[in-house]
């Protein structure tokens, strides 16, 4: 059985890589993976899979019809925020697959924010075709359940992706690992109030700073200006291979995270993770996990990033006192290996019929 797998592929960021490498983790050896990607040749190399341009119409359709499955593979796919565009990719992509006749599957989702009328009516339209549908967090499962779609909510699935050793050891410690990006709402004083308390943060602590751009077209700048005003030691890391980034975290004693997978990798080894808001996703999950943190938005119900570096540097030595986060980390790869059940389910069901 050979299955499409639809997402923000081959496109330079370290969490939608992290869910590729998870969904062939977790993929029944029966299935035959073939990616849409934004480089192929890298996916390829990377993972040892058949994969084609994620934009070229015609590669995609004859990957359709050499193929049983389309799945979407993790994310934020479903989402008007970053643009208007997104939805009518992503759906467009599910309805075609639906109308050649493959089996549909919609994994480990994180759907919204849906602003626009016709954004919310090609997700539902496209759902309301899968065979399957999982979901990562409550609020995508209030969505769906609202439209009457099946589904199985469960933690994002990179919980479950295995880590693979990182060589930090010529790294002095304690470390801090940040995974930080840019953001509109991150004005440059808020840049600045959070560089210095980082620099205090540092003076306090004598941490060796590991600072990880996940999407390093985005978080490489910003990376760059804080490791200039440290004033100890530090290094930016950029790691590509999803299954050593996650590693990364098993040699870290505390993270700072704006990236939601971020958040997800850090907590996942154990590491005590302090979390900053720019979208909603990354909202919910600091909810769900009572995760300490700040947003960049006053309109969220998270609090304010302040505007005094003190306060900011206080908050990050309480948590750096704290400790580990082993007992949450547990229970959350646990119940994300639910996505896995469901395509050793779904797929044992179509390999099934397909015989």
């Amino acid at each position: 059985m050979r299955a499409v797998l639809c997402g923000y592929y081959g496109m330079g960021n370290g969490g939608d890589e992290a869910l590729l490498a998870t969904l062939l983790q977790l993929l029944p050896a029966f299935v035959t993976p073939l990616v849409l990607s934004g480089n192929p040749e890298e996916t390829r190399q990377r993972y040892g899979v058949e994969a084609v341009p994620r934009k070229s119409l015609q590669a995609v359709v004859n990957a359709l019809r050499r193929s049983q499955v389309f799945i979407w593979g993790g994310g934020s796919l479903m989402q008007d925020a970053s643009s208007a565009i997104n939805p009518f990719y992503y759906g467009g992509l599910m309805k075609l697959a639906q109308a050649m006749g493959l089996r549909t599957i919609a994994w480990a989702q994180g759907i919204g924010p849906l602003n626009r009328g016709s954004s919310q009516w090609i997700t539902r339209w496209a759902l309301q075709g899968c065979d399957a549908v999982s979901v990562r967090d409550r609020a995508s499962a209030q969505l769906v359940n609202g439209w009457g779609i099946r589904h199985q909510l469960a933690p994002d699935p990179v919980w479950a992706l295995q880590a693979a050793p990182a060589a930090l050891q010529h790294l002095p410690t304690p470390r801090v690992a940040l995974a930080l990006r840019n953001h509109p709402l991150l004005t440059p004083q808020r840049v600045a109030n959070l560089t210095q308390a980082l620099a205090d943060f540092q003076g306090s602590t004598q941490a060796c700073f590991v600072l990880l751009p996940f999407q390093p077209s985005k978080d490489r700048a910003l990376a760059n200006h804080i490791a200039q005003h440290l004033p100890g030691p530090h290094e930016i890391i950029e790691i590509s291979q999803p299954e050593t980034l996650k590693g990364v975290f098993k040699e870290i004693d505390m993270a700072i995270a704006m990236r939601f997978h971020g958040v997800v990798m850090a907590v996942a080894e154990g590491c005590p993770c302090f979390a900053i808001s720019y979208d909603p996703k990354v909202t919910q999950i600091m909810q769900a996990l009572s995760l300490p943190g700040w947003s960049l938005s006053d309109q969220d119900p998270l609090p304010l990033i302040p505007d005094n570096v003190e306060t900011m540097t206080q908050q990050w030595l309480t948590l750096y006192a704290k400790g580990d986060n082993l007992d949450l980390a547990r229970s959350q790869i646990d119940q994300a290996l639910i996505h896995g059940a469901l395509l050793e389910k779904t797929l044992g069901q179509l390999n099934h019929q397909e015989k």
